[in-house]
């Protein structure tokens, strides 16, 4: 008897995963997002006590969205395994670029396979691997639930990328470096989000005004990030360009050769015998 080839697919989300990724995206839009629609006279300070009930509301959810999505795909041994290893080894790249200027070469491993592996995926994976990494630095905080969530958008949105199945080379490799690219200032930008609005209002242009309006908080805002974070996101985004371009071939190819052989959610048939 011969086997027929196996052929790689990605990891799809189902019916329920996607319902629970929409819920907890919409949360974590709203919880980034209300501060900027609060009227002239809100007091957008005096709410900072009741974030991390808000912070553990988000958490759970996001750990529901990975665990739907583990169960309800069907994951085999072998797309948990590999989970595991790229999780790891992502949380392991992190603390090598700790406090250097945006040196985070985690970022790059997230868009290639994101991109290979798919966006259902490539949400799991970016989450978990920002909470192992969490664990491993020490960066357990209010924060870490928005890092996880802004990590499965950032890996997800490289799985959503067009031509996964004709793309190849040299325009591969602009596309996914333009994406991770981008990509670093949009996940910064996220971070911004998540706690500028509580910082205390000292009357610098770039702290929070709760007497302004949403216009005006949003350019303080702006100026907020383009003088606290800009060096930073240039950095992380320099280095994925970088790190795409150089690794990303090899990387590439070790990942779709790894996703053949474990032939996700694939399964094993013969041919009938000759007779």
């Amino acid at each position: 008897m011969t086997g027929t080839r196996r052929q790689a697919r990605p990891i799809r989300l189902g019916p329920r995963s996607v319902a629970a990724l929409v819920l907890v995206s919409s949360v974590g839009v709203a919880a980034l997002g209300w501060p900027f629609l609060a009227p002239p006279a809100s007091q957008v300070a005096a709410h900072a006590r009741d974030a991390p009930w808000l912070f553990t509301g988000l958490l759970l959810l996001l750990v529901a969205v990975v665990a739907a999505t583990i169960s309800e795909s069907g994951l085999g041994p072998k797309a948990v395994s590999m989970l595991g290893v790229l999780a790891a080894t992502g949380a392991a790249l992190r603390p090598l670029g700790a406090g250097t200027a945006g040196v985070e070469p985690m970022f790059f491993l997230m868009v290639l396979s994101g991109r290979v592996l798919g966006p259902g995926f490539g949400f799991v994976l970016g989450a978990v691997t920002m909470f192992a990494s969490a664990l491993l630095t020490g960066g357990v905080g209010p924060w870490m639930p928005f890092q996880m969530l802004s990590m499965g958008w950032f890996t997800m949105g490289a799985g959503l990328l067009p031509g996964p199945d004709r793309l190849r080379g040299r325009a591969e490799l602009l596309l996914l470096a333009g994406y991770g690219f981008l990509a670093a200032f949009a996940y910064g930008t996220v971070m911004n989000m998540q706690g500028w609005p509580f910082l205390i209002a000292d009357g610098s242009p770039i702290s929070p005004d709760p007497q302004a309006g949403p216009s005006a908080n949003l350019a303080r805002f702006v100026a907020y990030c383009l003088a606290t974070s800009l060096g930073w996101d240039l950095g992380r985004a320099i280095v994925t360009v970088l790190l795409t371009f150089v690794l990303g071939p090899a990387i590439l190819k070790a990942l779709r050769r790894a996703t053949r052989r474990a032939a996700f959610e694939s399964p094993v048939t013969f041919d009938a015998p000759a007779r």
